[in-house]
């Protein structure tokens, strides 16, 4: 074989070419997707190049929550919407879960309690072969982390919610002219931040869909991945419930836009986000 690639040159660039034509076939990349499933009985459709990447984040996340309660500290999820998608925009959702974490520490004193944000930059899954994670990839890390290694949720205390008035306070809305105001909000930010305008040039987002968004929309009720995450810690509540050294009082404690949920509503499941397996 290698005399007569030799004698015939272009052999060789076309067997290359057929090569690498193969790698990017629908076939190949949905080879790269499986089913993976978690403690408390829910599955994703991930992709398998990111379980060690995944596996590490666990860890890496276990081991700083370890080293915040062995200073006697309460731990806390927070749950708030990432994507650009309905009008939302990442960049301030992330900027807005900074202020909330930090407002949550405050109002519990930060000596007493620690906030784990999932929006904070060492978060961030690595891109691999230039695919980024998907938010199956994403649920999947995130589910391990607040099941906890008993499917028990024993590494938190609490979870908290994003709701509107964190929005509302991070925007300096005050129930006059809030649309004018947010409109006003998105007109000055375009001129600065890159990505938002990326986002627009892209039509990911517009100045009409982020001012209803963030006025009407604006809370974890709007985010698919907070959806797989209420029905987590609702999945996570039953198992201690049902445990006989946790029972009702050791439930882990929810909280949805700065105050306590009832039984009622930590009880109810909603409706599904990314859970599922992967559709063949």
């Amino acid at each position: 074989m290698p005399l007569e690639l030799e004698r015939r040159p272009w052999a060789g660039a076309l067997a290359v070419l057929i090569l690498a034509c193969s790698a990017f076939t629908p076939d190949a990349a949905r080879a790269a997707a499986g089913t993976e499933c978690t403690g408390v009985g829910f599955c994703y459709c991930v992709n398998a190049d990111f379980r060690g990447a995944i596996d590490e984040k666990v860890a890496y996340f276990r081991a700083q929550i370890a080293t915040e309660r062995a200073k006697g500290k309460a731990i806390g999820y927070m749950s708030i919407p990432l994507s650009t998608a309905g009008g939302s925009y990442f960049g301030v959702n992330r900027e807005v879960a900074q202020q909330v974490k930090e407002r949550i520490e405050a109002r519990f004193g930060a000596n007493s309690a620690w906030v784990l944000n999932p929006t904070a930059k060492d978060a961030d899954l690595p891109t691999l072969n230039g695919v980024r994670a998907g938010q199956g990839d994403y649920l999947l890390m995130w589910t391990r982390i607040l099941e906890g290694q008993k499917a028990l949720g024993e590494d938190f205390d609490f979870v908290y919610f994003v709701g509107p008035s964190d929005f509302a306070g991070f925007f300096g809305l005050t129930g006059k002219a809030d649309m004018d105001r947010l409109a006003a909000y998105f007109d000055e930010r375009l001129q600065k931040d890159a990505d938002l305008k990326r986002s627009v040039e892209r039509g990911s987002v517009s100045q009409t869909a982020f001012r209803n968004y963030y006025a009407l929309r604006a809370a974890t009720s709007f985010s698919v991945g907070a959806h797989d995450e209420w029905n987590v810690i609702r999945a996570v509540n039953n198992r201690r419930r049902d445990d006989p050294k946790l029972g009702v009082t050791n439930q882990l404690a929810v909280l949805f836009d700065g105050r306590a949920v009832s039984s009622a509503e930590a009880e109810q499941s909603v409706a599904a986000g990314n859970v599922g397996a992967c559709k063949t």
